[in-house]
C-alpha cells in the first residue's frame, strides 16, 4: 500500500507541478542592423570559444612538415613534392595564426558585407533578412542558447550556430529568449 500511495503522491506532484508551469513567451521585436565589420568581429570572438575548433589543431601541419622534411632528407625523388608539402605546412600555420584575420576578410568580401539585417523575433522563432539571404529558425529546432558575454549562440538541432549581438535587445528580452528557446518554463501558481 506505501508503495502506491507514493506512486500517486509523485502522480499528484508532476501534475501540480505541470499546472504551475507555463510556457514562457516572448514579446514581438522588431530590429534593423548592419552586417559591420565590428558586429562581424564580435561574432568571431564570442563565437570561437564555444566552437569545434577553439582549439587550434597543430598536428597537420607538423605532419606535413615531417613529411616533406622526410621526403627531402631520406628519398631520391625530385624535390618538388617535399618542398609543397613543407609549403603547406608553413600555410597552414599561417591560417592558424591569423584565423580571425582571414575569416573576417572572407566574410567582408561576402555580398551579405555592410548589409542591413532585419532581426524578427515573435512566437515562431527567430528571422533574418537581408537582400542576399533569409533564415528562419523555429523556437523548436533550436537545440540550446549559449549566453556570452556580449552576445547569444543560438544552436540548431542540425548543429549550425547563429550568433546575436546583447547590443540589440534589452535586458528583458534576452531573459525572455534564453527562456522560450532552451524550453524553460515560468512558475506561474495557479490560483
Amino acid at each position: 500500500m506505501t508503495n502506491l500511495q507514493s506512486l500517486a503522491e509523485g502522480i499528484t506532484s508532476d501534475l501540480t507541478t505541470h499546472q504551475k508551469q507555463q510556457v514562457a513567451h516572448v514579446q514581438p521585436f522588431n530590429t534593423q542592423f548592419t552586417l559591420s565589420r565590428e558586429y562581424l568581429a564580435e561574432c568571431f570572438d564570442q563565437s570561437l570559444p564555444y566552437g569545434k575548433s577553439a582549439k587550434p589543431n597543430y598536428l597537420f601541419p607538423v605532419i606535413l612538415f615531417a613529411a616533406g622534411a622526410g621526403l627531402l632528407l631520406f628519398t631520391e625523388q625530385p624535390k618538388v613534392v617535399s618542398y609543397m608539402l613543407i609549403a603547406l605546412a608553413i600555410l597552414e600555420l599561417l591560417h592558424i595564426r591569423f584565423r580571425r584575420a582571414w575569416w573576417l576578410t572572407r566574410q567582408m568580401w561576402g555580398k551579405g558585407a555592410g548589409a542591413e539585417v532585419n532581426l524578427t523575433i515573435d512566437e515562431d522563432g527567430i528571422q533574418t533578412q537581408n537582400a542576399y539571404a533569409q533564415t528562419a529558425l523555429l523556437w523548436s529546432d533550436i537545440e540550446r542558447v549559449t549566453e556570452t558575454d556580449l552576445g547569444l549562440i543560438l544552436v540548431a538541432k542540425s548543429g549550425s550556430r547563429q550568433y546575436l549581438s546583447k547590443s540589440l535587445f534589452t535586458a528583458d528580452l534576452v531573459a525572455e529568449i534564453i527562456a522560450k528557446a532552451n524550453g524553460e518554463a515560468e512558475s506561474i501558481p495557479k490560483g
